[in-house]
Parts: structure tokens; C-alpha cells; sequence
């Protein structure tokens, strides 16, 4: 029996109020997880609008053999948004989670246990109608009344979920409690052998792997893993058990195990422990920069200059000078973060003269339409035009530049902010691109976060051009 590993890490750190990822540390995530065939990896909600949509937009074609699913927000119009958002992507996944105790369903989505069904079934068919993986996640289900939940159960699958997980939200169940629980389960509902049935366990007795190989046992097909946190089974633990145990329990998986402990290992940053006060680096995650990494004035150009190799620049020497005698002038002031030296590194390093110059945009966008952007940039004197539409009007005005110069440059990196206050406030976007294993960054400044984020797109375009042309 094949197991399919769902990995939630990236909808786990999602939740944190502090040790965030960057938008470069959730992208190497899905990286990571994508090498090690990981069978689906779990986004976060649409919350944060345009940046998490950009994030969807980016690993979309990045992960090429894992199921890409997205949790929706509990509204139809929410389940279309995810579906855009994922669209592209090689397998898309839509994700219903509801909550179906009833402490829950009343303080969460607050509603009685009928309308909770009717949400069940609209969303679903919904969901459904738009594409054929489709999976629904009974939250906190072990503390829900049976009755309830064998119903909740049936009008998923009938209205078109091909993924059912059952959560033991509260973490309560022992390992041969969660298998009896799966086994009633079976034998209430007959349409559950028609689907995958899933299990997301809790950590809260540390036993998570336990709950989920006598899941497994009792005929589950389907387990969530993390990386990031102890409250579900860690990826590694329960692919150690399937690599010792795979005969003897009669299963098998897709998971990479040759490339297991490196991936791990690569992957080491996520659970958001903290390194020694002075060290720039946690040598463990395989040369990713700790977020909150801080240089002072006291900080010599040998770090900075492992430090930007760290993040990922290949640069001369005059740029890496040019890069420390701006960082000395900032750092006389304040201290650096990564962030800010990005954003140095994007200011006065590879400065080269410009193979695409901005002439004009203009974006259409509004509540009711799909955002466009219609580029003109100028190269060697002739003015060339892109038109695109996107989910935002920063994804369509990348898109249009995408279509002028007829190449796609994978996003490593996307920062916007603030530098001036008032009606008249400035914007600063630093943009990342990599190119054949480098990165390559551009800064615009505007008082239009859009014309911002276009100009440091074509600076970072500009760089890569100055090497190859386009």
C-alpha cells in the first residue's frame, strides 16, 4: 500500500508570531520538498494578499513532482481565489478545512451544526467544479459527535472531495486509540473506501508517529508530516520508520530517501530555534541566513563579504568594496539586517549601463476586474510592448516584462517598504531574480509601490542582461 506524505510545514510557520521565513527561505521549503518527492506540500491561506499569491505564483512552476494544495478561505469567493492562485501550478489542490466540534464550529465559524454542513457541500462542489483534487479536513473531528461528523463526512465525498482528513486537533488519542477511531470510521461510512482517508496528528502526548503508523495500520493512506514544530509527526521520523519497516508493514512511499538527510538538513532553519547572540549564521540549514541576523560598524569586510556569498551573490571585488563602504556609512547610523543589505547590494553593486529602459505603465485594477499591466520598455532605441493580466497589478506588470523579453527568471526575493511618510510617501521594492544559480538584485524608488517594484525588477533584469543577453 502506497502512503502519501502531506507536509504542512509552510502553513505551520504561517501561524508564528516570531522566527518568520522570508519570502527566500518559504520558497527553498518547496524546493526541498519537491526533491525529496514529497507527495503534496501545504501552503498557508491567502491572508497577506498580494505577497502570498506572489508566493504561489513563484513555486507554481518551480515544484515539479509534488501536489501543491492551498487551504481556502471559507467563503466561495474564497475558493476561487485560492484556484487562481495555484492554478498554474503541475498539480493543483484545493484545501476545505472545518471545523466540525462543537466548541468549534461555534466559536470559529459560528455556525450551528447545519449550516456547517450546507458550508461543507457549497464549498466543496465549488471547490470541485474547478479542479478534480480536492481534499476536506475535519477539524478537531476526535471531540466531534459522531453522528455529526459521519455526516459531515458523506456530504463531502458526495459533493466531490477525493481527500478526507480526520485531526485530532485537541491531541488526546493514544496509538491504539486513533487506529480504533479509523476503524470505526470505516465501518460507519462505507464511501470512504472510495477516497484517501487522512490523518493530521498531534504531538501534545509525543506521539504523534506512533498515532500515525497504527493509522496507517488500520488503513489510512494519507499523513500529514512538518518541519516545523512538534505538534505533528517530523518528516524524517516517520520516513526513518518506512525506511526500516516497509515490508513488515506492507507499504511503500514516494519519498527520496538518498536525498533525506541532506534535504533535513537544508531544511534545519525552519523550526525557528535561535542561534548564539553573535553568530551571523546557523551553519546547520545548509548556508540559508538566520532572518534576524545583525551587522554592526564593528563588522569587517571579510563577513559581509561571506555574508553576501552566503545569500546567494557572486560578486567581483570592487562590487564587494563598493557593497562594504555603503554598509559602513549605513552601519555608522544603525544597524544592518539582511533585509537592508539587500537592498545595499541592490543599490551599488553590478551597476551596469541599462539594456531596458522604462518608458511607461499603466495598470488597470479594481475589485470587479482582473488586474493588467501594459509595459513599454525601451531596447537599443525601439520601444517594445507587454500586456499581461495577473492576480495583483505587481504579478501582472512582472508578467508583461516576462513577455518582452521572452524569458521567465525564477523570484528569489520580493521586499517593499516605506521609506517617507505622509500623502506623498515614498516606496522602496528590492527584487531578486536568480538566473542559472545566481542572483541578481535590482531597488526602484516611487511614490506608486507598483512603479517601484517594475523599476527594481529591470534593474535586477538590466544585471543579468549584462551577462547574456535578452
Amino acid at each position: 500500500m502506497n502512503i502519501k506524505i502531506s507536509d504542512i510545514t509552510l502553513r505551520e510557520v504561517a501561524q508564528r508570531e516570531t522566527n518568520m521565513l522570508s519570502f527566500k527561505e518559504k520558497i527553498e521549503v518547496a524546493k526541498q520538498l519537491d526533491k525529496l518527492n514529497v507527495d503534496v506540500i501545504e501552503t498557508a491561506p491567502i491572508t497577506n494578499g498580494k505577497s502570498d499569491v506572489l508566493f504561489l505564483h513563484t513555486i507554481s512552476p518551480i515544484v515539479k513532482n509534488s501536489i501543491i494544495s492551498c487551504p481556502v478561505e471559507l467563503t466561495e469567493e474564497g475558493v476561487e481565489a485560492a484556484y487562481e492562485a495555484i492554478k498554474g501550478a503541475n498539480k493543483p489542490r484545493l484545501h476545505i478545512i472545518v471545523p466540525v466540534s462543537t466548541v468549534q464550529m461555534e466559536y470559529i465559524c459560528h455556525k450551528k451544526p447545519d449550516k456547517v454542513i450546507e458550508m461543507i457541500e457549497t464549498l466543496t462542489k465549488k471547490a470541485a467544479s474547478l479542479t478534480e483534487d480536492v481534499e476536506v479536513s475535519m477539524a478537531d473531528s476526535t471531540r466531534a459527535e459522531r453522528d455529526f461528523l459521519i455526516k459531515a463526512i458523506k456530504t463531502a465525498i458526495a459533493s466531490g472531495a477525493k481527500t478526507v482528513t480526520v485531526c485530532d486537533s485537541a491531541g488526546t488519542m493514544l496509538p491504539t486509540e486513533f487506529a480504533e477511531y479509523i476503524n470505526g470510521l470505516y465501518n460507519d461510512v462505507e464511501e470512504l473506501k472510495g477516497v484517501a482517508l487522512s490523518v493530521e496528528c498531534s504531538n501534545d502526548l509525543h506521539m504523534a508517529a506512533a498515532c500515525a503508523i497504527s493509522c496507517i495500520r488500520a488503513g489510512v493512506t494519507q499523513i500529514k508530516t512538518t518541519m516545523a514544530s512538534e505538534r505533528c509527526p517530523k518528516l524524517k521520523s516517520i520516513a526513518d520508520v518506512f525506511r526500516q519497516k516497509t515490508d513488515s508493514l506492507g507499504i511503500s512511499t514516494q519519498i527520496n530517501m538518498t536525498v533525506l538527510d541532506n534535504a533535513v538538513r537544508n531544511m534545519s532553519f525552519v523550526s525557528g530555534d535561535k542561534i548564539a547572540e553573535n553568530t551571523s549564521f546557523d551553519y546547520g540549514t545548509g548556508g540559508i541566513i538566520v532572518e534576524d541576523a545583525v551587522f554592526s560598524k564593528d563588522t569587517d569586510i571579510r563577513t559581509i563579504a561571506e555574508t553576501i556569498a552566503k545569500i546567494g551573490y557572486d560578486l567581483s571585488d570592487e562590487d564587494v568594496n563598493n557593497v562594504y563602504n555603503e554598509f559602513v556609512k549605513t552601519a555608522n547610523k544603525k544597524n544592518v539586517g539582511i533585509k537592508e543589505l539587500d537592498a545595499i547590494i541592490a543599490s551599488v553593486a553590478m551597476q551596469v549601463s541599462p539594456t531596458y529602459v522604462l518608458k511607461s505603465y499603466v495598470i488597470n485594477s479594481g475589485d470587479i476586474i482582473t488586474p493588467t499591466a501594459n509595459i513599454e520598455l525601451i531596447k537599443d532605441e525601439k520601444v517594445i510592448h507587454g500586456i499581461s493580466a495577473g492576480n495583483g497589478p505587481i504579478d501582472a506588470s512582472f508578467m508583461a516584462i516576462e513577455q518582452i523579453t521572452g524569458h521567465h527568471f525564477e523570484l528569489d526575493d520580493f521586499q517593499i517598504q516605506s521609506v517617507t511618510r505622509g500623502h506623498e510617501a515614498m516606496g522602496e521594492s528590492v527584487v531578486k531574480l536568480r538566473h542559472e544559480g545566481k542572483v541578481y538584485s535590482g531597488k526602484g524608488i516611487s511614490t506608486d509601490v507598483v512603479g517601484a517594484s517594475i523599476k527594481a525588477y529591470i534593474s535586477a533584469l538590466n544585471k543579468i542582461c549584462f551577462e547574456e543577453e535578452f
